[in-house]
């Protein structure tokens, strides 16, 4: 029996980033369309509002979820040091809307768990990176 494997080939960075932001693109809506089942989760949205008109809280919802949208195709076409710290600085405001938008819902709470544990993993991977030209 052949007990020799060939090694194991190494993923892209841009591949990873990439990848890493489709699992937080998906777990985001899923989320929403989670809560969407919850009687009563949009009177409960609208009273934790305050003074902020419902449609203003969606687009800002909107431009998160488009943002990390943009990120699965700027993971991969952006240039070494942009791309960089683009992920990195998207991670990190990624993670304040999951957090500061928290609710308790538990399905909410483990959705968001696996986001800012996918985010704090991209911005370690783009911490760590080094230029391909090194």
């Amino acid at each position: 029996m052949n007990t020799i494997t060939a090694p194991a080939k190494k993923i892209e960075t841009k591949t990873l980033l990439s990848t890493l932001w489709v699992v937080v693109a998906i777990n985001m809506l899923k989320a929403d369309i989670l809560s969407l089942y919850i009687p009563g989760s949009a009177e409960e949205l609208a009273r934790t509002a305050g003074d902020t008109p419902i449609p203003l809280l969606m687009l800002g919802a909107a431009i998160m979820m488009e943002i990390s949208i943009l990120m699965i195709l700027f993971s991969r076409v952006l240039k070494y040091g942009v791309n960089r710290r683009v992920n990195i600085i998207t991670s990190l405001i990624t993670i304040a809307f999951i957090v500061g938008g928290a609710a308790s819902y538990p399905h909410y709470l483990f959705i968001a768990t696996v986001e800012v544990a996918c985010l704090l993993l991209i911005v370690w991977f783009a911490w760590k990176w080094r230029s391909p030209e090194a």
